[in-house]
């Protein structure tokens, strides 16, 4: 838990927790839910159900191979923060989709395991193109709504904080000097807002 982040409207858990300033919420989850960004609830319908999740998936990776976060990071700058599949419902889609032969791992060193799509999966994608097409559609006529609004550059750069935030609140589990050190920028960048 990051210490210092700490203004009114708060809470967190063992989970995850939430930061609320003015009509902007910040959520944070290491679960399987799809909470976000949102305006006053935070709350967020899934967009997708399993099988069109599948295909999103593998239509970005038919565009390049990428690792668990790159396809969250994708489909949330595509719907301008309006959808963000979690974790909890990526990486065992991304699983699913690797028993059927459709998508690889890339040998590669790091703890991060990118992903690309096979020829079979080429072939699956292939005979679904026109429902890959809508579905991806979908995603920008998403975005297309919610970059209508005056705060879209606001939602574009909360849509960069969080993901950044998840990635290092991972990788600074147990490490308290990295934690505090992302805690202090987050203080600063608190304060200076605030200066606004």
């Amino acid at each position: 838990m990051f210490r210092g982040f700490g203004h009114r409207h708060r809470h967190s858990g063992p989970r995850g927790g939430s930061f609320r300033r003015g009509p902007f919420e910040f959520s944070w989850s290491m679960d399987g839910d799809e909470r976000g960004f949102g305006g006053r609830g935070g709350g967020r319908r899934r967009v997708f159900d399993g099988d069109e999740l599948k295909l999103v998936l593998l239509a970005l990776l038919a565009e390049a191979p990428r690792h668990g976060y790159d396809l969250i990071r994708q489909i949330e700058e595509r719907t301008g923060g309006g959808y963000a599949p979690s974790p909890g419902v990526v990486y065992p889609t991304l699983t699913l989709l690797d028993e059927m032969d459709l998508i690889e791992e890339v040998k590669e060193e790091g703890a991060r395991r990118r992903f690309r799509i096979t020829e079979a999966g080429r072939a699956w994608l292939e005979e679904r193109r026109a429902q890959a097409d809508a579905l991806l559609a979908r995603l920008e006529s998403i975005g297309a709504e919610r970059n209508r609004s005056d705060h879209a550059p606001i939602r574009r750069a909360m849509i960069n904080l969080k993901l950044a935030l998840r990635e290092s609140a991972m990788e600074a589990d147990g490490d308290g000097e990295r934690a505090h050190a992302i805690a202090e920028i987050l203080d600063e960048a608190a304060r200076k807002i605030e200066r606004l």
